[in-house]
């Protein structure tokens, strides 16, 4: 007997957001998660990249965020800036947001959606076999899957326990982090090695204040106390600014790590637990969304059966790239942090060469997620990369592309001419759907520019094009079974 068919666990962003994206797809789905309220840990991460945002938006909840961050410019690479509101996306732009707010929100749509999350409890082992998997809990109790998606951080219990490699590099050196109140107004700002103060709310100036101190090499062991905070602050600014009241104190490493593999039979890993990095950039919360919506609709098929387990097999195969090279790029950004002389006279070429616009749009493309290109094969030069989010015309009424995700299905979207439709959807219906619209826009990407509009379609429920031509190619059939499943009998 089966309790849930998905298990999660760990309710952070990448949980929750995995967790929404099964019960859009009706699958049963419950959070395990060790937090009795969400909003007891701090706030590490600061915002939201373009990608996040349109994924978001692809579910309909992106105003939902974008009513409580603060948009602007926080593409950054080492700390060194670069504007993106030239980009072909409607979300040319960063969200500055807190975690535990962006965690809040989350929360309130998966309540919406009904998810069950069991609080205070973490999985502590688990035992699979050919038909589901058992997964034991802190508190004793076992509950029964189909599957167990590990998105339980970076010292992943589910990933131990699975048996899963995390080879990588050890930390050397370290930051402390924390939320306090300080009786004297500090100053504002970053520095280049990555230390900093600034308001923990931006739109009201004042404290509580966020702190981010570079440690020196023998530090970063153990749990870091006021006093460690007090003289890190004194060192890096000659007071402290009368620290006092710390709502919580942390740190963090350049430790640099990457699961082996993102699935190990039913057992698989998204976020922090397959993937573990230093925060320059801020790109893990947003890997880790990005991670949740590729997995989410791939396990959901399934678990319904209307797609082999091979399908599972794709989730390890496009994201474990992308968090590998966000593996490389955060190791570089931390090299270039250093804060002696030969490290400035470096950041200070890279800066100059980012104020170019191709080394601009490569960099910016990577950081912010929109130039991920899935290897899906030959064809269309729009195959693997996620659908523009263009202007439609419809029978309907007007409407534009992301709209047409908001359900988290696959959409053939047919821009031929009026009379021209002639492809047989009904072997897929229930799995994919039909949309017949004209569109006038220019069919743009990220980094790479423009390229030729389609006649037809075929999204997947990522946004990520999984073919694109006419619809009397051979290839369509090909690409609705390969990514819909085997066509139903007539």
């Amino acid at each position: 007997m089966t309790d849930h068919a998905v298990i999660v666990a760990g309710g952070g962003p990448t949980g929750m957001m995995l967790a929404a994206e099964l019960t859009l797809a009706d699958v049963d789905v419950a959070i395990v998660e060790r937090r009795e309220r969400h909003d007891l840990d701090g706030s590490r991460a600061g915002g939201l990249h373009s990608r996040t945002i349109e994924v978001l938006d692809q579910r309909g909840v992106a105003e939902r965020f974008l009513a409580e961050g603060q948009v602007m410019q926080v593409q950054g690479f080492a700390g060194i800036p670069m504007d993106i509101s030239d980009f072909p996306t409607r979300h040319g732009y960063g969200l500055a947001l807190w975690q535990r707010d962006i965690e809040r929100i989350l929360l309130g749509w998966v309540e919406d959606l009904g998810v069950p999350i069991l609080r205070g409890r973490e999985v502590v082992g688990l035992a699979q076999d050919e038909h589901g998997i058992d997964v034991e809990l802190s508190d004793g109790t076992w509950l029964r899957g189909q599957y167990l998606v590990g998105c339980d951080g970076g010292r992943s219990v589910v990933r131990r326990a699975a048996g899963i490699g995390f080879p990588g590099w050890d930390a050397s050196t370290s930051w402390m982090i924390a939320e306090v109140e300080m009786r004297d107004e500090p100053q504002v700002g970053m520095r280049p090695e990555g230390g900093g103060i600034g308001p923990v709310d931006r739109s009201q100036g004042g404290g509580p204040y966020r702190v981010v101190l570079k440690e020196p090499p023998d530090e970063g062991v153990g749990g870091p106390t006021l006093q460690d905070l007090r003289e890190a602050l004194v060192d890096a600014y000659g007071t402290d600014y009368g620290v006092h009241d710390p709502t919580w104190i942390s740190r963090f490493t350049d430790a640099t790590r990457q699961a082996e593999t993102y699935r190990r039979g039913r057992v698989l890993l998204a976020g922090d637990a397959a993937h573990v990095h230093p925060p320059q950039g801020g790109q893990g919360l947003n890997v880790g969304v990005q991670d949740a919506v590729n997995l989410g609709w791939k396990l959901a098929q399934v678990v319904h059966g209307t797609s082999p387990e091979s399908l599972l097999d794709t989730y390890h195969a496009e994201r474990h790239p992308v968090g590998a090279r966000v593996l490389h790029n955060t190791m570089a950004q931390v090299a270039l942090s250093v804060g002696d002389d030969r490290h400035q006279a470096l950041r200070d070429i890279v800066t100059e060469l980012l104020g170019m616009d191709e080394p601009r749009r490569r960099i910016a493309g990577m950081l912010s997620g929109l130039d991920v290109r899935y290897d899906l094969g030959d064809g269309h030069p729009l195959v693997g990369w996620r659908v523009p989010d263009l202007d439609l015309r419809t029978a309907d009424g007007p409407t534009r592309v992301f709209e047409l995700l908001h359900a988290a299905r696959g959409v053939l979207l047919d821009l031929g001419a009026p009379g021209g439709r002639a492809f047989d959807l009904g072997p897929w219906a229930g799995r994919v759907r039909l949309v017949e619209a004209n569109c006038d826009g220019p069919w743009e990407l990220p980094v790479v520019g423009a390229v030729p509009a389609p006649s037809a379609v075929l999204i997947r429920p990522d946004g990520h094009v999984a073919w694109a031509g006419d619809l009397t190619d051979p290839e369509l059939p090909r690409a609705l079974t390969t990514w819909f499943g085997a066509p139903a009998p007539a």
